[in-house]
């Protein structure tokens, strides 16, 4: 598999290139120059398949031959050593649960998969290699789990002050080691310009091997393909689901929409935002205007100009009228956010965080046009990240699982840097 970079001004690579790039030498995001399609033998028997078994198939072909099979096995069998419960939570919808993992969010699976094949390829490489990251919240926190202790690879975190939740800056701040956490007096866009500023500039690139573990990483946006897969192993109904994704960068439903490409049966998707919804209004109007990013109470999805985006332009050769049929926006308020918490609870039982709740709402919305149909949320992040936003909606504290107990007698470490470029230029030359 050769990749090759959105703005065609770039040579193509390989999936070792690509991952230690992170971006292409153009500024652009890589893409794979052609989509696989599942083995009909997967389709057929996958959902009595093991996750790592699934796992291995979807994403062999965009490893090629940079990674001996036995090893690739072993990284699928350690990124998804955990579960992902398809769970009821009406009749019409069930939650698919991506938050089982370390640090309770969905980004586990693609921040474990790309620490590992960056640790297998950094064996062979002499200089170190710095993974600089801009996170909105949970890629911080995964990528810092991931990364940590891996030889040969640094991390630089950088989050939007102010604009996390108090346990997903623990989750950043706290683990020492090779992560060190950037402070951005700013917010997430701020954060992902001066990371993207810094992989063009030279004299930091002379200094420093740079890569990215955001989702414009190959290594870490590929991997959520797996996410769809494990939902249609557990999918019950006989027509394929209508599946609705918390969207702020627009990795995970891209994802979504590659494993689609690919052969997975699937419906039609809603991309739930808030009220970032530059990508909503696209699909409603065709037009795309990026815009500075709104703060909301779904942080993680506050993403003014979504990286992303592009990708899912690519896949459907730019044609609005083929991604519009495939791809529903759908836009939620933090009041429609807060009362979809409290309703749901009061109802089911069944507690959101405020980006699954914004899932939700968006997919009910859909279904009430399409009553025969039934769908699946994508159930990003556990509450307890969120208590700021959850506990007051339920009236009552969020349980602290005992993954995260230890974080909250940790200290936090942090570098506080302001939103200019020349002071994250000065950190990475130090």
């Amino acid at each position: 598999m050769r990749y090759y970079s959105l703005k065609q001004q770039a040579p193509t690579v390989d999936f070792q290139a690509a991952t230690i790039a992170g971006q292409a030498p153009d500024g652009g995001l890589y893409f794979p120059e052609r989509i696989p399609k599942f083995s009909p033998e997967l389709l057929r028997n996958f959902r009595t398949m093991s996750r790592a078994e699934v796992a291995f198939e979807v994403i062999q072909p965009y490893v090629g031959d940079t990674i001996p099979e036995e090893v690739l096995r072993g990284i699928c069998a350690e990124t998804v050593d955990f579960e992902f419960p398809l769970v009821p939570v009406t009749s019409q919808i069930a939650a698919l649960e991506l938050f089982h993992g370390p640090t309770l969010a969905f980004k586990d699976v693609g921040a474990r998969f790309m620490s590992r094949c960056l640790g297998y390829f950094s064996r062979q490489q002499t200089a170190p290699v710095t993974v600089l990251v801009a996170t909105s919240g949970d890629t911080g926190g995964a990528v810092a789990d991931g990364f940590l202790g891996v030889e040969g690879v640094e991390v630089v975190i950088l989050y939007p002050s102010g604009k996390v939740s108090p346990l997903q800056e623990l989750q950043l701040t706290t683990l020492g080691q090779n992560i060190t956490a950037l402070e951005v007096r700013g917010n997430f866009d701020d954060c992902q310009r001066l990371v993207k500023q810094a992989f063009l500039d030279p004299r930091v690139t002379e200094h420093r091997q740079l890569t990215s573990a955001n989702s414009i990483n190959v290594a870490r946006w590929l991997p959520q393909q797996f996410y769809y897969c494990y939902a249609l192993q557990q999918w019950a109904h006989e027509t394929p689901p209508v599946v609705a994704v918390p969207s702020g960068n627009f990795g995970n439903i891209c994802a979504g929409l590659m494993a689609h490409a690919s052969g997975l049966p699937i419906g039609h998707f809603v991309a739930a935002c808030n009220a970032n919804s530059a990508v909503a209004d696209y699909l409603r109007t065709g037009v795309f205007e990026a815009r500075p990013a709104v703060v909301t109470l779904s942080n993680a999805m506050d993403v003014g100009n979504p990286s992303n985006f592009g990708r899912i332009l690519e896949l459907f050769e730019q044609r609005h009228a083929d991604v519009s049929r495939m791809v529903s926006g759908a836009i939620v308020s933090d009041a429609e956010t807060t009362a979809t918490i409290k309703r749901v609870h009061q109802e089911t039982g069944y507690l959101l965080d405020p980006h699954g709740a914004v899932a939700l709402r968006a997919l009910e919305d859909y279904l009430s046009e399409h009553p025969t149909e039934h769908g699946i949320f994508l159930e990003t992040a556990h509450p307890v990240k969120f208590p700021e936003v959850v506990e007051p909606v339920i009236g009552a504290e969020v349980p602290v699982p005992t993954a995260v107990r230890g974080l909250l007698t940790r200290a936090k470490k942090s570098v506080l840097l302001e939103p200019e470029y020349k002071a994250l230029q000065e950190f990475l030359l130090q």
